[in-house]
């Protein structure tokens, strides 16, 4: 005789049709973009949510509320993926307080720690007691991915524990399982052991990382490589290396961090920020051709389309990234952008004399940054140099390969753009004291006139290299005189005294531009006094080089040309003390921390320190 199903029934057929739902919504469409699948999560939760509000409609009873528990878990699942974290924890707070009232206990506290164990107790050996192991994976999830280590770590016994019992089969909620133990059962979205499996990896990489930011990267170091044997992802295993790489940086152990970088890359080889790691290693050893060939890993790496992350078990809504979002792994995992890396591949490239294939690079990135797709180009540009200075790097690269034309049309695009913007006359006035701290004594306002006039003075300076580099010393003259007048713009004024030119230990006092500034004065009259030179106005020459070892002392080529040309004026002896007085001189400015185009030009004339020495020999004693 057919006997109508019964509302216990009801509601589990009712569950079991929505988790399925779920898991053919997930996985019947392959790649599934985010906006469908939180829309997906969206409809879940509420239709799960629906269901347990009917269910807790009723007075509560054994039967019930195992079905209860396991729809509070569902809609935590789909709670927690859309990170509604504060819905997921009431549902769970309701549910304890759920099974408590069910095994006639109450916990009247607050304190979700106290709350969790008294529930594991009262439920240890009762029929509820699979669902309230599934309950605090859940808990677990959400104190993870609210960056909780320390509730987790209060939990530890009982962590460990809960992996052992769901490994073991408990709790499993496939449908095989399911058949074996009842006949209709409720069915979980999520399979506790693999769910169980992800929180283990993503706790102990997210502890890892605490660790290693709190400077413990020997504890750190051995956690993870306990965890890198765990069952997970061949991403999540990667990162346990990764992280192992980093502390053992952190150790000053280079090599054995380069080591762990390079397992990461074979555990998965889109681990971008293991290339990136490796190259900082690289750059810390000064292995330069390394160094270049990461960048250029690095880059065509990031330019492959985003790779999704796997489904695991059919839906898996809760995602490693969900759960290692932590501040100290955002800073562990973060890697520039692919226009970031561009930029470093060919400043490196231009600066360790790969000059051909820096000026394709800075090619390849001029050209992304005037490309269509302008809203992608836009969020990657503020970590970049600003659009001048991009400009006149690339121009110095081309320059140095003998392409003057090329480097003069850039240089005509920076002065069109910024010398309207350059004002009659910068004052920067020094302020009374400066303690501690980096005090430029520069407004934001200064700030911006000086980077306008230092990009149009460093634009014109170039273009007398060009013309130099043509032997057109005329124009040469011309387009080093513009710099000048440029530069001689700026005025520091010290309270009480009138304005001045900057002196020469002005880096000291208001920072790198002004010390650009300095340089270039330096290098624009030396130039035009080796332009000069080559015209045979010899006094003009002089004065233009003796003016410029005034601005920019430790300039070489300066001096060895102001030794030249009072050896043409017959004051060979004075051009010997100058020649001796320069060779003397140590240069103490690394060429990495110079701008691109503040650096001495390798082009035009040079002089032979070799034949010096001899005219110095033949010249004998005074």
């Amino acid at each position: 005789m057919y006997q109508p199903p019964s509302l216990l029934e009801k509601w589990i057929q009712e569950n079991n049709e929505l988790v399925n739902k779920c898991k053919q919504q997930e996985a019947g469409g392959g790649v599934v973009s985010r906006d469908h699948s939180q829309s997906n999560l969206r409809w879940c939760s509420s239709e799960f949510h629906k269901l347990l509000r009917k269910i807790q409609g009723i007075p509560p009873h054994v039967d019930h509320t195992q079905l209860e528990l396991a729809v509070v878990c569902n809609t935590c699942v789909c709670f927690t993926a859309q990170s509604q974290f504060s819905e997921a924890e009431l549902l769970l707070k309701e549910a304890t307080e759920r099974v408590l009232q069910m095994t006639g206990n109450n916990a009247d506290t607050s304190d979700p720690l106290v709350l969790w164990r008294a529930v594991l107790k009262s439920a240890g050996n009762t029929a509820l007691h699979p669902h309230v192991l599934y309950l605090l994976c859940l808990q677990w999830a959400l104190w993870l991915a609210k960056c909780q280590l320390e509730n987790i770590g209060e939990l530890q016994e009982e962590m460990t524990s809960l992996c052992e019992t769901v490994c073991d089969g408990v709790g499993d909620g496939s449908p095989s399982e399911a058949k074996r133990r009842l006949a209709k059962s409720p069915l979980l979205v999520m399979d506790p052991k693999r769910l169980t499996e992800l929180l283990q990896i993503c706790t102990s990489i997210a502890q890892g990382g605490e660790k290693l930011n709190e400077g413990r990267s020997s504890e750190a170091l051995s956690d993870l490589q306990a965890a890198s044997a765990l069952p997970a992802t061949r991403a999540l295993v990667a990162y346990t290396h990764l992280l192992s790489g980093s502390c053992l940086a952190h150790m000053n152990r280079p090599q054995m961090a380069l080591q762990c970088y390079k397992k990461a890359l074979e555990t998965d080889s889109r681990c971008v920020c293991a290339l990136y790691r490796s190259m900082l290693i690289y750059r810390q050893l000064g292995n330069t051709q390394a160094e270049i060939q990461a960048l250029r890993l690095l880059h065509s790496t990031l330019m492959l389309p985003p790779a999704s992350e796997p489904v695991l078990g059919g839906i898996h809504p809760i995602s490693p990234s969900l759960l290692l979002s932590s501040q100290s792994l955002s800073r562990l995992f973060s890697v520039p952008s692919a226009l970031s890396v561009l930029y470093s591949l060919a400043l490196k490239c231009v600066l360790s004399g790969r000059v051909t294939e820096g000026v394709e690079h800075y090619l390849d990135l001029l050209a992304a940054l005037h490309s269509e797709d302008q809203l992608a180009v836009d969020a990657e540009v503020s970590v970049l140099p600003r659009m001048p200075e991009l400009y006149l790097e690339a121009g110095t690269a081309l320059l140095i390969t003998r392409r003057p034309a090329d480097c003069m049309a850039l240089c005509n695009e920076v002065i069109s753009t910024t010398l309207e913007l350059v004002p009659e006359k910068v004052v920067l006035e020094e302020p009374e004291e400066r303690i501690g701290g980096d005090a430029r004594g520069l407004s934001v306002e200064g700030e911006d006139k000086v980077v306008m006039l230092l990009w149009a003075a460093a634009a014109y300076l170039l273009q007398g290299h060009c013309h130099a580099h043509l032997k057109d010393w005329k124009q040469a003259v011309t387009h080093y005189t513009r710099c000048i007048n440029l530069v001689v713009k700026v005025r520091l004024k010290n309270r009480d005294f009138q304005p001045q030119i900057p002196a020469a230990d002005v880096n000291v006092k208001h920072g790198k531009d002004l010390c650009a500034l300095q340089r270039m004065k330096g290098l624009s009259l030396a130039w035009r006094g080796i332009s000069f030179t080559q015209m045979d106005q010899l006094r003009e020459a002089l004065r233009d080089l003796q003016l410029s070892l005034q601005a920019f002392p430790d300039y070489t080529g300066a001096g060895l040309w102001c030794g030249e040309v009072l050896w043409r004026l017959g004051r060979k002896h004075e051009a010997a003390a100058c020649w001796e007085k320069t060779w003397s001189l140590t240069t103490q400015t690394s060429v990495e921390k110079l701008p691109l185009y503040l650096q001495d030009p390798q082009s035009g004339p040079l002089l032979d320190s070799v034949e010096l020495r001899l005219r110095i020999q033949e010249l004998g004693p005074t």
